[in-house]
């Protein structure tokens, strides 16, 4: 399904660099490089090898000016990114000779490409299907290697591979029931009721296997917020500088140091994390104080998961029972701090307010309990269950939605068989299933689906 026309354009990001991309897909991709681009040795680009890069310029053809020297790549139909003839002028990398280059293309034929239009072309012409489209795009956004494991495994067809395993044993029982629909008479050999309960019991099985993975999925495709609450001057500063192994946030003795949060990036084990100083909460009559203790307890609301830190060096204050009474019904992490100094709080004295939420005791000063505290972030985040395996992981809100859809057609073709529903009706709901999980890589789409998804993508992927 090669499309008509011919798309260009840069993709490389904004800025200087040492190399930037024009990319031109289409019939009329190696016509425009023979028009723009002129070798020392006198060759036209119709007479490249495929998958070769060649030394040249590029000239305007109506002036007749050298606008860059470049480096062509020439990619022929249909081995290439979108299937189509693809070449790529290497240019230098910066803004003015790679708008004039894309503007000589545009002048030769091209038009501008827009979003994803590259992937969507490869999707449209059979080269990847839409879950690869979609792990492209967590490629680029990934922020740890963690992610890019999870995006390749997409890129390449891993997940791919299980959706349509799931498909074609989907479609295999559909077939089963449709035969007894169409052919009532025939003597065939059909498969009895039972046997296709329970296979579609196993597939129901499989879906739940990897719907459970989407929570985790969620969390390693958009990271999860830590906040750091607590009262002034219980370590909150000491414990972000901790975990970033940066002196990012100012700490010194005196209480209310921190008045505004400071929020910072971390890649902890994979998983990417907003990490959130607050000030410290407590009654103040300052007013700028005041207005940092409520944007601390504002994020103390919205934070996936919250560090409430203690000093065990001094003995719980109102304060302290009133931040205890914020987190019983929240995910969160309870930090002893200061067990250097002589302990006046335990954690036996923690332990009745907090309903078996963990606590873990440090000293900031001696940098003792920052491992300990890293591993039990991992497993309130992940659980202790969770093992980055050969199974494929849902990351995707759009596939975790898809895979429901297609259960709940699944539970409803099971509750038929069990009752002796007519097969006509189970055929239905079997339908409903399979279409569901072609979603997700492209088999039952709709424009506006596709639309949707390759809206997402940048100019030039």
């Amino acid at each position: 399904m090669l499309l008509g026309d011919t798309i260009a354009a840069i993709a490389t990001p904004r800025g200087e660099g040492g190399i930037g991309i024009v990319r031109v897909s289409g019939h009329l991709a190696i016509p425009i490089a023979c028009e723009i681009f002129k070798s020392p040795r006198d060759i036209s680009p119709s007479e490249f090898s495929t998958h070769t890069l060649n030394y040249g310029h590029i000239i305007d053809p109506v002036l007749g000016d050298v606008i860059d020297e470049v480096m062509l790549g020439v990619m022929r139909a249909p081995k290439s990114y979108t299937a189509e003839d693809v070449v790529e002028f290497n240019c230098h990398g910066g803004i003015v000779p790679l708008r004039r280059v894309l503007e000589l293309t545009l002048k030769a034929g091209a038009r501008l490409a827009e979003p994803g239009e590259f992937t969507k072309r490869a999707f449209l012409n059979g080269r990847i299907d839409l879950a690869q489209a979609e792990a492209v795009v967590d490629l680029i956004k990934s922020k740890t290697d963690l992610t890019r494991k999870v995006a390749i495994d997409g890129l390449t067809g891993k997940f791919s591979s299980e959706i349509n395993a799931l498909s074609d044993r989907l479609a295999d029982l559909l077939a089963e029931v449709e035969a007894s629909v169409d052919f009532p008479d025939e003597d065939l050999d059909f498969m009895p009721t039972d046997a296709m309960c329970q296979t579609a019991l196993s597939i129901q099985s499989d879906l739940d296997r990897l719907i459970d993975t989407a929570s985790e999925g969620r969390i390693l495709r958009e990271g999860i917020s830590i906040a750091i609450v607590g009262r002034p001057n219980v370590g909150k500063s000491s414990l972000l500088n901790a975990l970033l192994q940066v002196d990012r946030a100012i700490v010194t003795d005196i209480p209310g140091t921190t008045r505004d949060t400071i929020e910072e990036s971390l890649n902890l084990e994979g998983i990417p994390i907003k990490l959130v100083d607050t000030a410290g909460i407590h009654q103040t009559k300052d007013i700028i104080e005041q207005r940092g203790v409520e944007r601390s307890k504002t994020y103390l609301d919205s934070a996936d998961l919250v560090l409430m830190m203690f000093d065990a060096s001094q003995a719980l204050t109102a304060d302290d029972f009133g931040l205890l009474n914020d987190v019983v019904a929240r995910k969160a992490i309870l930090v002893l701090n200061k067990i250097d100094l002589p302990v006046v709080t335990s954690r036996e004295d923690l332990q009745p307010h907090v309903f078996q939420k963990p606590i873990v005791e440090t000293s900031m000063l001696h940098g003792k309990g920052i491992e300990v505290l890293k591993s039990v972030i991992i497993q309130e985040v992940l659980g202790s269950e969770f093992i980055m395996g050969e199974s494929p992981i849902v990351t995707n809100v759009r596939h975790h939605d898809a895979l429901r859809r297609s259960r709940i057609a699944l539970e409803y073709a099971i509750e038929s068989f069990k009752q002796n529903m007519p097969p006509d009706l189970v055929a239905v709901d079997l339908r409903s299933g399979l279409d569901c999980v072609g979603e997700i890589v492209g088999k039952t789409t709709t424009e506006d689906i596709l639309d949707r998804i390759f809206s997402q993508f940048c100019i030039g992927k």
